[in-house]
């Protein structure tokens, strides 16, 4: 089952409810064409990942929620474990300086865009 989120308190009880189990938060928007086509797989997921809890913001209904967790576009997903973001992806990030140049690896704690193997895979890989 997808849980619905309204407000930052919500959100932060359903986090420590979930204690050390993968939390999956989708931000939202009820007119988001590929919103719409992620809802029912992400529903499908919360059915067969019974140790995963998922929930869902709509960013209209939750403006500050989504201001709060940074959420420029949708859908966006964010993972926590311990009510604490997952890093879910490493970036390389190219850093030039006057001694030359280095690699500085950044987190990166979301993704965005409606693709359901790619939060599939995620989701087995933190479980």
């Amino acid at each position: 089952m997808v849980q619905i989120i309204k407000d930052v308190d919500e959100l932060k009880t359903f986090l420590k409810a979930a204690g050390c189990k993968l939390v999956v938060v989708e931000f939202s928007a009820k007119w988001c064409g590929p919103c719409q086509r992620m809802y029912p797989l992400v529903h499908a997921m919360s059915l067969q990942y019974r140790n995963v809890m998922f929930a869902n913001v709509d960013v209209d209904d939750s403006r500050e929620l989504a201001q709060t967790y940074h959420i420029k576009a949708v859908p966006t997903f964010q993972m926590f474990k311990q009510a604490q973001k997952v890093t879910l992806f490493s970036r390389l990030k190219r850093a030039i300086c006057c001694n030359g140049s280095g690699f500085m690896g950044e987190p990166i704690f979301e993704f965005c865009g409606a693709d359901a193997q790619k939060l599939e895979a995620k989701i087995r890989e933190l479980m």
